[in-house]
């Protein structure tokens, strides 16, 4: 069984950064790629950004160059740095994993609220 647990969100202004942690904990061996995702009041899950068991990365356009995701294997933690937030980055941001043996099967962590004021 897997665990995710995020943190580091919170409230800043346009322009600051934040960054969002991912701890694991259980099944670590069973993760295949992994993303962190968004949502607001009302509307669908998005991907945010992605990171491939061999660290390919991609990222929603609306992201793009403001973004980073990344994950420490040797702590077990899976990263997203955010710089020049936004207001309409206001969301809960949450960590999935894919299971490395089907990538149909995820688990979720609990969701950090991330808000940003202008």
């Amino acid at each position: 069984q897997l665990t995710l647990v995020e943190s580091g969100g919170g409230s800043v202004q346009a322009g600051g950064s934040l960054r969002l942690s991912c701890a694991m904990f259980g099944s670590i061996f069973t993760i295949g790629d992994m993303g962190w995702y968004r949502q607001t009041p009302g509307n669908e899950r998005d991907l945010v950004a992605s990171i491939s068991t061999d660290g390919v990365t991609k990222y929603a356009d609306f992201v793009k160059g403001r973004f980073t995701i990344s994950r420490d294997k040797t702590q077990d933690i899976l990263y997203l740095q955010m710089d020049n937030l936004q207001p309409e980055d206001t969301a809960v941001y949450y960590c999935r994993a894919d299971y490395l043996f089907d990538d149909n099967i995820h688990d979720w962590g609990k969701g950090t609220q991330v808000t940003v004021s202008s």
